[in-house]
This record gives C-alpha cells, structure tokens and sequence, in this order.
C-alpha cells in the first residue's frame, strides 16, 4: 500500500465505492503495468467467461467459476485477482484460504446469490429435515456452509442421478436450473425460488424470428434459463461445455443464449462461425451481466496496486463451506467426471 495515501482515505473510499477510485495517469499503459505488478507481486488474474474482452485478454486463467478457483488453488501465487462476482471471490478464498484474495469491486455481486439470503433459507431448510442440501456453486459461502453437496451446471444432472431414488433432495438456489435437472432426472426436489436475471429475460418469441431468418443457426442455451427456451434448444450445457460444442460443432451459425461476454472465446474459437447473442425481451442490454461489467482494467490496476479490496472469511466459515464443496469433488471422481 502506498504511504501517501491514508489509511482512512482507503477505506472510505471503500465504503463509499466498493473499489479503489483513485487517479491514473492517463498516459499509463493499463495492459503493460497490470503485467508488471503481477510479476511483482507474484499475482494472478482469473477472468470469469462474463468480463469484457479486454479483461479477459489480460487474464492468466478464463473460465466458470469453480474451475478457476481450482486453477488459482494449483497455482504458487500469493495473490488471487479475481474478475468476477463476489461469490466467486468467495470460492477461491474458501479453496485457497492462505493466499490473498482481491476482487476489483466488491459491489459486483450476484442476482442470484442475492436470491438465496442466508437467514431466510436457514428457515427453509429447517422445515425439511429429512432432505438431502444441494446447491449450485453459483451462491454465497454462508449458503454453501448450510449445503451437503455443492454442483454446478455441468454435472448437477449427475450428482443428483448419484443420489438414492428415495433421498429427498432440496436445490438452491436456482429455481431453473433446479427444474431442469428435475426434468432429466424425473426427480421432485424442493426449488429455492432463485434466478439469475441475465437468464430470465431471453424472449422466446425473439429467438423464434432469430431462428426464422437464420435457419442454420443452432440455439445454445444455458441451464439457467427458463424451461421456455430450453425447450427450444439445440444444445443445452454450462458456459464451457457451450464454448466447447462450438468448437466441435459442424455447424457454423450459432444463437447464444447465455451472458454476451462468451461470445469473445467463441469467436477466438472459431473465426470463422458466426455468433449471436440471443436477444432480451427489452430493448436493452440485459443479456450483459451489469454485475460482471462492474470489473474495469483501472480497477484491476488498481487492486493489484493496493491489494484491496481483499475477500476474508473465518476460519469457521471456510471449514464448513469446503465440505460440500470436497464432497463434489468426491463424487465427481467416483462418477469419472
């Protein structure tokens, strides 16, 4: 931390922020000196599918958010940059609890964390004794500290599947990924009424007239979404396994139903497919996480600078929310996930 600035000008800023909103130099090369602190610093940056181009161009590691915390874990960094949401923060601090954790503003949170409050779905939980807890990783660290099982998009089908017949199972926190794997699993487990806004607004009838002037397109949906267009779909699977059937795909036309910010490694990918983001029901932006777009180059600049805002958990709470987390990973590799 540098000595001309206060300690109590920090953390006002802070407070007030949720970032460090001190000047640059306008003619600092951002991408060159972000480069050089990581080297000082022995830092790295993880940038979730969902950040803008430019961030992910910057990043050491792109990905979901599980398998990033599981890269940055594997890694001798001393520092974890994290360009994401703040549960993902969360996560990496929870699988890497001795290295530091920063997340470049700490008001990018989650609409679908925020679904899932932790009071209120201790009740809930308390109402259902006999019920197995498995949650979507996509929730905060007290939720998982109350889960038996975390999952994430790409295997909750199989962890469920992995469960006996007769185990009553309660899914947090969201209610369509929930139901999703209800469908492909004929189960009827209790739903967490919680969604992702990004995933809620796709219009159906939009998609349609997509799909009408582009008849080749394929449609590529996320779990998240609701049961609508995952009808519709032609490929249905979490950010990386859509990343990956575009690749792989023969296919060359591709509408995707998921956070804009995929489409850069698509087109990475595959310079020569075409992608188009699945349109909202609105006349906005809406299919852009504005969570994730929180996260700028000045302020990942600024976070390696200062190394603040730091994510710090208890003890206690990083104990009791890696168990569910280790018992996925458990049944991941007895299920040869």
């Amino acid at each position: 931390m540098l000595a001309t600035l206060s300690e109590n000008k920090i953390i006002d800023d802070l407070n007030e922020n949720g970032f460090l909103d001190f000047p640059i130099d306008p003619t600092l090369d951002l991408i060159e000196a972000i480069n050089k602190l990581k080297k000082e610093k022995n830092a790295v940056v993880l940038a979730h599918y969902y950040q803008d181009s430019d961030i992910q161009d910057i990043a050491d590691y792109i990905g979901d958010s599980l398998g990033l915390s599981q890269q940055a874990e594997k890694t001798k960094a001393d520092m974890i940059v994290f360009a994401g949401v703040h549960f993902m923060a969360e996560t990496a601090k929870i699988l890497s609890p001795n290295k530091k954790v920063v997340l470049p503003d700490l008001k990018a949170g989650c609409s679908l964390a925020d679904s899932c409050k932790p009071s209120d779905f201790k009740l809930f939980k308390a109402k259902y004794p006999d019920h197995l807890v498995i949650s979507y990783v996509n929730c905060s660290a007290e939720i998982k500290a109350l889960t038996d099982i975390v999952c994430t998009s790409a295997n909750a089908v199989q962890i469920v599947n992995s469960l006996s017949k007769d185990q009553k199972i309660i899914f947090a926190p969201d209610k369509n990924l929930g139901a999703y794997v209800n469908k492909i699993t004929g189960r009827n487990m209790l739903l967490w009424n919680g969604a992702c806004m990004v995933h809620e607004v796709f219009s159906l009838e939009k998609i349609n007239k997509l799909k009408f002037r582009n008849p080749q397109a394929l449609l590529l949906a996320h779990p998240e979404c609701e049961e609508a267009i995952l009808n519709s779909a032609d490929f249905i699977g979490s950010t990386t396994a859509l990343l990956n059937f575009s690749k792989t795909s023969e296919s060359i036309e591709f509408i995707v139903a998921t956070e804009s910010g995929i489409l850069h490694q698509m087109i990475l990918a595959s310079p020569n497919k075409t992608f188009i983001p699945a349109p909202p029901i609105a006349n906005c932006a809406c299919n852009d996480c504005p969570h994730m777009k929180l996260n700028t180059l000045e302020k990942i600049y600024n976070c390696l600078k200062y190394e603040l805002p730091e994510i710090n958990l208890s003890d206690d709470l990083i104990a009791k929310a890696k168990k569910p987390i280790i018992e996925m990973l458990r049944l991941s590799k007895q299920l040869g996930l």
